[in-house]
C-alpha cells in the first residue's frame, strides 16, 4: 500500500509554508531562545514535525512512526558511531598524557592562536572533511584548540566555520556523487562547476574565522598566514575538481594548505604576541606551554592521529569499501516504509522511472566493517595497542565514553528521527518549492535552498538527494543552466553545515561542553547567513552576468 504526498495540503501556498516551517521553528526557537538542552529540543522538534505530518499532511501513522525509526537508526549508525569512537581514539591519547604534548608540538609551531585556527580548524579539519566527512572534522578540530586553551564554545564555533569550503567534496566527493544520481548530469561536469564556486570561498574562509577570533585588525595582523592557506588550498581545489573530478580534491587541498603554512612559518611569524580575552580561553599550565618536547615525544604524540588519517583514507577507498562490503549483510529495507512514499511532481520528474514511480526507497545500509566509524575504531584499537594500554583498560575507557556520549548520540537519533520525517512526509519539500517560486531571482534563493537542505539533514549529500531533481527542473522551466543550480544546491548547502544540529551536537560532545548548544549556534547563526547570501550573489551573478556567465560548462 502506496501513499502520495501532498505539497500543499492546507490548499493555500503561503499557510502551508508556515505550517511545514513549525518542526524547525521549534528546534531552533528551543536551542537559541528557549535554552532548552539540545536533546530535549530535538524531541520537541520531533514531536512537532510528526503532528505536522499526520494532522495536516495525512500521512498515515504508521508510515510516520517507520520513518521516526529509520531515521534514529541512521542516526546512531553510522553517524553516533563515527562520535563514539573517536571520542574513544581521544580519550586513549588524554589517558597516555599524548593529547598534551600534541598541543605543546602545535603551540610551538604555531603560538598565535589565529595562526592555530588557520592550521587546525580550516587547513587540518579540511584533510578530515575530505577523507571522512560526517562531522569528524569538526571533532578532531575542536578538541585539539581545545587543548591549545580555546573555550570549548569558541573552539566549537571556529571549528563550523572553519568547515565550510570542503564540505562539498567531503567523505571523497559523496554529496557530488550523490547528486550526480539524482540528477543525470556527470560527476566531473558537477564537479568542475563546484570547483568554479568554492574557491573563491576557500579563499576568504582562513580570513573570516580569524576575524570571528580577534577581529578586522587582529585578522589583518596575520593576512600572509591566511593568504597562504587560503590559496594554496583554492588553487588545488579548483586545479583538482575541473580536470580529475570530485574524489581527491579536499585531500589533495588540505595537504597543500597545511605544508604552504608550515613552510611560510618557518620564514614568517606575526610581530608580537597576540592573546585572546580572558572569556574566551582556559587556563593553560605553564609547565605545560613552556616544556619542550623530543622528537620522539612529538612524534608518539601525533601517531594516533596519523594511524587516524591513514585508515580513514584507506577505508575510503572504493576497492576497500567493495571488499569490506562483501563480508557484510545487504542492504535492509525498511519494513512498511520502503517504497510506500511516492513523491509528485515537481520534486520528483513528472513522467519517467525511478521514484516517482517506484517510491521512496527507505533501505537501512548495514556495511557494518566498511563504514567510516568502523575504520574510526580500527584506528583507536590500533593505536591503543601502539601506545601501551592493555585490552581490559581500552574496554573500560570505552564504557566510560558511551556514558558520556550518551545524551548526544540521543540527540543525533532525535535529530535524524526529525529529518527523515520531513523528508517522508513532504514538509520539506514544501519549504523547497516556496523558494523555488521567486522568478529570476531564484539563483539567489536556490543556492538558500541548498542552505536549508543542509540545515535540516545536516548532511550535504543529503540535501542534494532532497533537493537535486527540483533545482534541474526548476532552472529548466526558467531557463536557466541545470547544472548551475544543481551545483548551486551544493555550494549553497555547505554553509549550512555549521547551523545544523547534528554538527552542533558533534562540536558540542568533542568538546566536552555538552548543554552549550544554544550557545554555539548564536555564535554561528549570522556567519552562517551572510556566507549563504554572498554564495546566493555568486550563483546569480554566473546565471545572469558577463563574465561570471562564462564559468558555467557549456
Amino acid at each position: 500500500m502506496t501513499w502520495s504526498q501532498e505539497y500543499n495540503p492546507l490548499r493555500h501556498a503561503a499557510a502551508s509554508t508556515v505550517v511545514a516551517a513549525l518542526p524547525v521553528a521549534a528546534l531552533l526557537g528551543g536551542i537559541a531562545l528557549g535554552r532548552m538542552r539540545i536533546h530535549q529540543a530535538a524531541l520537541l522538534g520531533l514531536t512537532v514535525a510528526l503532528a505536522v505530518a499526520v494532522g495536516v499532511y495525512g500521512m498515515p501513522p504508521r508510515l510516520a512512526a517507520a520513518a521516526t525509526a529509520y531515521g534514529a537508526a541512521y542516526g546512531l549508525f553510522p553517524i553516533g558511531w563515527i562520535i563514539l569512537n573517536l571520542m574513544f581514539l581521544y580519550q586513549l591519547t588524554v589517558e597516555k598524557g599524548h593529547f598534551a604534548i600534541l598541543r605543546g608540538s602545535l603551540a610551538t609551531l604555531a603560538p598565535d592562536p589565529r595562526v592555530q585556527v588557520i592550521l587546525i580548524a580550516f587547513s587540518l579539519g579540511a584533510f578530515f572533511e575530505g577523507a571522512a566527512g560526517f562531522g569528524t572534522p569538526v571533532a578532531v578540530t575542536a578538541a585539539i584548540l581545545i587543548q591549545l586553551g580555546f573555550r570549548p564554545l569558541l573552539a566549537s564555533g571556529l571549528s563550523l566555520i572553519a568547515n565550510t569550503a570542503p564540505v562539498a567534496f567531503g567523505g571523497l566527493g559523496s554529496p557530488i556523487i550523490a547528486l550526480s544520481k539524482v540528477t543525470g548530469i556527470s560527476e566531473l561536469t558537477l564537479s568542475a562547476m563546484i570547483g568554479r564556486q568554492l574557491p573563491f570561498f576557500s579563499l576568504i574562509i582562513p580570513f573570516w574565522v580569524v576575524g570571528a577570533l580577534a577581529g578586522f585588525r587582529g585578522m589583518w595582523e596575520v593576512w600572509p598566514a591566511a593568504l597562504t592557506a587560503g590559496l594554496a588550498f583554492a588553487i588545488p581545489q579548483y586545479l583538482v575538481a575541473n580536470f580529475h573530478g570530485p574524489w581527491l580534491v579536499d585531500i589533495i587541498s588540505a595537504m597543500c594548505s597545511l605544508l604552504a603554512v608550515a613552510i611560510l612559518l618557518r620564514y614568517w611569524r606575526p610581530k608580537g604576541q597576540w592573546k585572546m580575552a580572558a572569556a574566551d580561553q582556559i587556563a593553560v599550565p605553564a609547565s605545560a606551554s613552556s616544556e619542550r618536547y623530543s622528537g620522539r615525544q612529538i612524534f608518539q604524540a601525533w601517531l594516533p592521529w596519523l594511524l587516524l588519517t591513514a585508515c580513514l583514507f584507506v577505508w575510503g577507498l572504493p576497492d576497500v569499501k567493495a571488499w569490506l562490503n562483501g563480508w557484510t549483510p545487504k542492504d535492509w529495507p525498511v519494513p512498511g516504509l520502503h517504497g510506500a512514499v511516492l513523491r509528485g511532481p515537481p520534486i520528483a520528474p513528472p513522467s519517467g522511472a525511478g521514484v516517482a514511480e517506484s517510491g521512496e526507497p527507505a533501505r537501512f545500509v548495514r556495511n557494518w566493517l566498511s563504514a567510516t566509524g568502523s575504520g574510526i575504531l580500527f584506528s583507536a584499537l590500533l593505536a591503543g595497542g601502539v601506545m601501551g594500554l592493555r585490552p581490559g583498560r581500552m574496554l573500560r575507557l570505552y564504557g566510560e565514553t558511551l556514558v558520556k556520549v550518551r545524551f548526544s548520540l540521543l540527540t543525533i537519533a532525535a535529530m535524524l528521527a526529525l529529518g527523515y520525517v520531513t523528508r517522508f512526509s513532504g514538509t520539506d519539500a514544501t519549504l523547497g518549492l516556496a523558494l523555488a517560486k521567486t522568478g529570476r531571482l531564484y539563483p539567489f534563493f536556490g543556492t538558500l535552498l541548498g542552505w536549508l537542505g543542509v540545515a535540516l539533514t545536516g548532511s550535504d549529500t543529503a540535501s542534494n538527494v532532497l533537493f537535486g531533481s527540483l533545482q534541474k527542473i526548476t532552472a529548466g522551466q526558467l531557463g536557466i543552466s541545470p547544472t548551475l543550480m544543481a551545483a548551486a544546491n551544493s555550494s549553497g548547502g555547505v554553509m549550512g553545515k555549521m547551523v545544523d544540529a547534528q554538527s552542533i551536537v558533534v562540536a558540542s560532545t568533542a568538546t566536552q561542553s555538552y548543554g552549550e548548544e544554544g550557545g554555539i549556534l548564536r555564535f554561528v547563526l549570522v556567519h552562517s547567513l551572510v556566507l549563504a547570501a554572498l554564495m546566493g550573489l555568486l550563483v546569480f551573478l554566473q546565471a545572469y552576468v558577463w563574465p561570471f556567465t562564462e564559468m558555467v560548462p557549456r
